[in-house]
């Protein structure tokens, strides 16, 4: 079964930077690609970055400010995220990419001064 638990979100000042990370369990994680996700307020859920074989993509708004990474010993992927602007509040997901219909809980990011 597969389990996927995001963290890290919290609410930060316009420019300022947070590090999500998910650990996943239920799958051979090393070999996955993995992707990060957000939905905004009345938005629908969209691919933010994603890696597979050491090649990443981003999206075209988050290029230049975000960075994902993952560390396979501890089943973990991770999204940089510096300069963080208002457009940026969402609820941040990690999956694979493409992505399973299950979701974990998201973590919630906020930019507000």
């Amino acid at each position: 079964q597969v389990q996927l638990v995001e963290s890290g979100g919290g609410l930060v000042q316009p420019g300022g930077s947070l590090r999500l990370s998910c650990v996943a369990s239920g799958i051979i994680f090393s070999i996955k690609p993995m992707g990060w996700y957000r939905q905004g307020p009345g938005q629908e859920r969209e691919l933010v970055a994603a890696i597979a074989r050491g090649v990443k993509n981003y999206a075209d708004s988050v290029k230049g400010r975000f960075t994902i990474s993952r560390d396979n010993d501890k089943n973990t992927v991770y999204l940089q995220m510096n300069n963080l602007k208002p457009e940026d509040t969402a609820v941040y997901y990690c999956n694979l990419w493409p992505h399973l219909n299950y979701w974990g809980q998201g973590t919630q990011v906020t930019v507000s001064s």
